[in-house]
């Protein structure tokens, strides 16, 4: 049947936008936001944030900075020994508020990469209204002031880096046949400063149904080197070791395990059992070694059904290891070259917090940067030898409690969740995501915070299989067919919150953003009865066209191909627009998205809006004109959209009743 509301994934037709704003009024309208948003501001505007620095190898950290009085934000930098005082004296190297009022734009920041080892010069990506796309420019540290005939890349999904202070490894949009069926980079070229980008020299290409490709150069001193790599899909890719010849030598491992490489060492962090070695051990080696073929590894982390690896991060001669056990971190350092590489535990987080490693500069020394927070606890700053900076409290945390417990999925698996609150005489919340081996921890949010749970609120964040609390088992147990694994697991969470008294389901809310969309949409399509209101940000909603929509190709590697007939057989089965059912009560339902969201396609929530208001339900919806993925462009836009879903769930869960559905 042909789809009765393709005409909504036009992006800028009269004809879509006119709804956007009709459904935009709507529900601005009919919520009252100002209060909360308010609230909400006074968070993201806070001056007494932590600002999270970076290492650029020069000895200053590094920061982007947005508040109140600059929305677009600062791209600044401090010495560590003024970042210790209470409040440092700050380099302005861009004010984004003032370039975009100098050149009447919109830009948004987006990232910077910063020359080494000369670093005087950067790579700044510069985004309108927060898409994925990006215009590059060159920057002078010392003038403050982009380079006139510097290096400049036009609007387009580009990934750049620097070789040396005249040539760049580029790939971008160089013309038909440059990028892949997903929209990324499908050639890269080497471009030397002074000539046009059409000149730049071929190095590298991959295939046009590939993710995407990169070159990168390691300018570290003694080592340096070119890398390549073709990202064939989400979890499976090719690395090569380029020549100074431009010869590709291929790291031999296996294509969906990531190699590092650091100095003289190599390791090899694998998703699927290798050799000896268990799926989801770290394993190192010499590289000079291995490319000579001995395979002679020392095991760096071997994990558990309990316990994985979830990040780590080179200082200039060790090696910095997170861990998780049942969601909960604990950080190590490990020296190279000691037997089986010594190991010392680095502090160790509250129970239900989380650590995690800001930065490191292992071009030049040992120090790290680590934050370390929990739903209850603001973060905690801290370098190797002392803490550096708290974040203030934003809500009274007094008589809450954080509760770890696990529910028990269709085919028997525990399932592991938290419960963040007081009383729990108020409604509840439920968040999850579920997908891309993308873990959620524990965090502190002011927001949450004041707009939910200092007003009597429960937060629940659900572990579902999908995401990476438990390793790539975890994960691979919920990919595409298996996907509603998953939905079950969530759903087996919710009806544990009732079973426990938590909450009841007229009571319980639930929200979800990007792949959580989706999560969300199956929810509202296949379990309606087990809550009272669903919140889907960015969603991913139609799971036939997810393909023909902007990146929508590259996520095949984790749901499947609708146009092959045996993914698109259970494909069919969840597809939130493809199941939604007049004659099924639903609860209320939200969705949010961004017109200038250029990874999920506004379609898709544009598209379910649309049928389910056709079919008499209640739905309510909000575009944002900028944000991208994120949603929001600056602290205006977030604290809008944040105050929108939180005033949402408080109505419709305590009590409000439904809105009668309008005309389509």
């Amino acid at each position: 049947m042909a789809d009765p509301y393709l005409w909504l994934e036009d992006l800028g037709s009269p004809e879509a936008l006119s709804w956007v704003g009709e459904r935009n009024a709507e529900t601005l309208a009919g919520l009252t936001i100002d209060d909360t948003r308010a609230a909400i501001r006074e968070v993201l505007d806070s001056k007494e944030r932590i600002p999270y620095p970076g290492w650029r190898g020069d000895g200053f950290y590094y920061d982007f900075w947005r508040d109140a009085d600059h929305p677009r934000g600062l791209w600044r930098r401090t010495t560590p020994e003024q970042f210790r005082r209470a409040d440092p004296e700050w380099d302005v190297l861009l004010d984004v508020d003032a370039l975009n009022r100098a050149e009447g734009e919109n830009w948004t920041w987006s990232m910077v990469t910063v020359l080494r080892p000369g670093y005087d010069r950067a790579l700044i990506e510069l985004s309108r209204g927060g898409a994925d796309a990006v215009v590059v420019r060159e920057f002078d540290l010392v003038r403050r002031a982009f380079v006139e005939d510097g290096f400049t890349v036009p609007e387009a999904k580009t990934d750049i880096g620097w070789i040396d202070a005249d040539h760049v490894f580029i790939g971008t949009d160089f013309g038909p046949g440059s990028l892949t069926s997903s929209g990324y980079p499908r050639v890269v070229k080497r471009w030397r400063r002074g000539t046009p980008l059409a000149d730049a020299e071929l190095v590298f290409e991959g295939s046009p149904d590939d993710v995407s490709v990169r070159v990168r150069h390691d300018p570290t001193p003694g080592f340096e080197r070119d890398f390549a790599a073709r990202f064939i899909d989400f979890y499976h890719s090719e690395q090569f070791l380029r020549t100074p010849e431009g010869r590709l030598v291929r790291i031999e491992i296996p294509d969906d395990a990531r190699a590092d490489v650091h100095r003289n060492w190599l390791l090899v962090r694998l998703r699927t059992p290798w050799l000896d070695f268990p799926a989801g051990a770290l394993i190192a080696t010499e590289f000079d070694r291995f490319l000579a073929g001995e395979r002679k590894f020392t095991v760096l982390f071997r994990p558990d059904e309990r316990t994985f690896l979830r990040s780590y991060s080179w200082t200039r001669n060790h090696l910095l290891l997170v861990t998780m056990a049942d969601v909960k971190t604990q950080v190590y350092v490990l020296t190279p070259g000691t037997p089986d590489w010594r190991r010392e535990p680095i502090g160790g987080a509250a129970e239900f917090d989380q650590t995690w490693i800001v930065d490191t500069d292992p071009d030049n020394n040992d120090s790290y940067l680590i934050s370390s927070e929990g739903f209850l606890r603001p973060a905690t700053l801290s370098s190797e030898t002392e803490v550096l900076k708290q974040e203030p409290s934003f809500f009274t945390a007094e008589g809450m409690n954080v509760r770890q417990f696990f529910a028990v999925s269709a085919d028997g698996t525990r399932v592991p969740y938290f419960v963040v609150g007081g009383t729990g005489e108020g409604p509840a919340l439920l968040d999850g995501y579920g997908g891309f081996e993308i873990p959620l921890l524990p965090s502190y949010s002011g927001i949450l915070g004041r707009g939910w749970l200092a007003r009597g609120g429960t937060y629940v964040v659900a572990n579902i299989r999908g995401g990476g609390e438990y390793g790539p088992e975890w994960h691979r147990a919920a990919l595409r067919e298996n996907r509603v694994r998953a939905f079950e697991d969530f759903a087996a969470v919710a009806a544990d919150l009732v079973t426990r008294g938590i909450s009841t389901p007229g009571q319980l809310g639930t929200m979800g953003g990007s792949n959580g969309g989706l999560l969300m949409g199956v929810m509202l399509t296949r379990y309606p009865e087990l809550f009272g209101a669903v919140v889907a940000r960015v969603p991913i909603l139609d799971m036939r066209r997810y393909t023909e929509l902007l990146a929508g190709k590259s996520w095949i590697a984790e749901y499947g191909d609708p146009d092959v007939p045996e993914d698109w057989a259970y494909l069919r089965e969840f597809s939130p627009y493809h199941n939604a059912r007049p004659d099924r009560q639903y609860p209320p339902a939200f969705f949010l998205t961004s017109t200038r969201d250029d990874r999920v396609h506004p379609g898709h929530a544009r598209k379910m809006t649309a049928l389910l208001r056709e079919q008499g339900h209640e739905v309510h919806y909000y575009e944002n004109v900028e944000g991208g993925h994120g949603g929001a462009a600056d602290n205006e836009q977030r604290a809008t959209m944040w105050a929108l879903i939180l005033e949402f769930l408080w109505r419709k869960l305590n009590g409000a009743g439904r809105t009668p559905p309008a005309a389509n």
